[in-house]
């Protein structure tokens, strides 16, 4: 499930599906999946390829959305393939180690890369992820527990961490 360093020269595709969070974008190609987003965050529709419904990927990652909305998944078996330097990649990765309901703040999340000093580094790494949900940047809380930023808002976070029982 480690995301992949490079950026694909096939075609990238994107789809739309309503959620108990409110409209979910899910962006790929054939090598995996590039970004997934609920409707508060800021993307550029234009910048993600063609609208379809048909793609294997975005069938896979919308099926995989719904069960873990309707709380029948906690893991994901998607290909990744969002494009990061070696550092976001290595953060990335290390966020989907943490445990369905569970929680790490950002040193938990500087420990889990090899870098205990670094965690302004990792949370800003944490705060560019791409894949939300399936890679779980939402599962990063500050050290004295309180629900630090979140791209798609606190909100939304909050949303996610009871949905999971982490709240």
């Amino acid at each position: 499930m480690k995301p992949a360093l490079k950026r694909s020269s096939n075609m990238n595709v994107y789809t739309q599906f309503e959620s108990s969070l409110g409209t979910i974008t899910v962006h790929g190609n054939d090598d995996g999946l590039l970004g997934v987003w609920c409707e508060t965050h800021s993307i550029e529709f234009s910048e993600l390829g063609e609208k379809t419904d048909e793609h294997p990927i975005l069938k896979l990652a919308v099926s995989q959305l719904r069960e873990y909305f309707s709380g029948e998944r906690r893991e994901f078996s998607i290909p990744l393939a969002a494009s990061g330097t070696e550092f976001q990649n290595k953060v990335w990765y290390a966020l989907t180690t943490i445990p369905y309901g569970k929680t790490w703040c950002y040193k938990d999340l500087a420990i889990a890369v090899g870098n205990p000093k670094a965690s302004q580094a990792v949370g800003g790494a944490n705060g560019k992820n791409p894949i939300s949900i399936i890679v779980p940047c939402h599962r990063v809380i500050g050290k004295n527990g309180s629900l630090t930023g979140y791209a798609g808002g606190i909100e939304i976070k909050e949303a996610l961490l009871k949905l999971e029982g982490a709240l």
